[in-house]
C-alpha cells in the first residue's frame, strides 16, 4: 500500500474519531475523570444527607456525649445525691443504678462508710464540668428527683464510686439500662479487692446496708 493511500485512511479514521467524541459516543480521558469526580461528589452529598436525616430522627448524633446536659452544681447532698441548676431551676439528682450508705435518711443511723462516700462524691462533682445523662424510662422518681448518670469532664461519677468500693449496684427496675453491665463489672472489681463497703462481711445486703458507723471494722484501704 502506498504512503498516500495509508495517509488517506488515517485521515478518515481521525475524522470519524473527532465526530464520535463530539457526539459523546467516546469520552476523552478528561471527560472520564470529570465524570468520576461528579459521581463521587454526588455520593458524598447523598451520604451527608442520610446522616443529617438520621440525626434529625434520633435527636442527636447517637453518641453519649451529645445526649448529656451541662448543669451547675449547687451542693452535694450525700454519696449518691446532688443538687444542681437544671433549666434555670435547682433540682435534686439521684444517681441511677447505685446506692451508697445512708448518712442523712430520717430514722436511720449514719451507716458505715456513709461519710467517706459523701466526701468522695463531693470531691468528684466539684472537680470539673458537670453533666447529666438520662436513660430510658422515667426521668424522675416518685419523690420528684431527677434520675441520671452523672459525669465530670466526661468521666462517670457512678463508675468511680463503684470501683472504689463506696457504692453498690441497686434499684434495677428496667432491663435496658445502658450502663448496667459496666456498673456490675465495676462493682465486681471492688468486691474482689474487699474495698470499703465490701471489707466488712454482712454490711451490704440486697436492700441496702446493715449497721451503724460505730460498728464498722477498719478497712484495709
Amino acid at each position: 500500500m502506498s504512503k498516500r493511500k495509508f495517509g488517506g485512511i488515517g485521515f478518515v479514521i481521525a475524522v470519524i474519531l473527532v465526530v464520535l467524541v463530539y457526539k459523546g459516543v467516546i469520552n476523552t480521558p478528561e471527560k472520564v475523570t470529570n465524570s468520576v469526580q461528579v459521581e463521587k461528589t454526588q455520593e458524598d452529598q447523598n451520604k451527608k444527607a442520610d446522616n443529617i436525616s438520621n440525626e434529625q430522627k434520633n435527636g442527636s448524633k447517637g453518641t453519649s456525649d451529645n445526649q448529656r446536659v451541662s448543669v451547675q452544681l449547687t451542693r452535694a447532698v450525700d454519696g449518691d445525691t446532688i443538687k444542681v441548676l437544671y433549666k434555670g431551676k435547682e433540682e435534686t439528682v439521684r444517681y441511677l443504678l447505685i446506692d451508697t450508705p445512708e448518712s442523712k435518711k430520717p430514722g436511720t443511723c449514719v451507716q458505715p462508710y456513709a461519710k467517706s462516700a459523701s466526701e468522695k462524691n463531693e470531691q468528684l462533682v466539684s472537680s470539673g464540668d458537670l453533666s447529666l445523662e438520662f436513660d430510658n424510662g422515667n426521668e424522675r422518681d416518685k419523690y420528684g428527683r431527677l434520675l441520671a448518670y452523672v459525669f465530670v469532664d466526661g468521666k462517670s461519677v457512678q463508675e468511680t464510686l463503684l470501683k472504689e468500693g463506696y457504692a453498690r449496684v441497686a434499684y434495677i427496675y428496667e432491663p435496658t439500662y445502658k450502663y448496667l453491665d459496666q456498673f456490675k463489672q465495676d462493682e465486681k472489681i471492688a468486691q474482689e479487692n474487699d474495698l470499703r463497703i465490701w471489707s466488712n462481711k454482712g454490711l451490704v445486703t440486697d436492700r441496702g446496708f446493715n449497721g451503724c458507723a460505730a460498728d464498722v471494722k477498719k478497712s484495709k484501704y
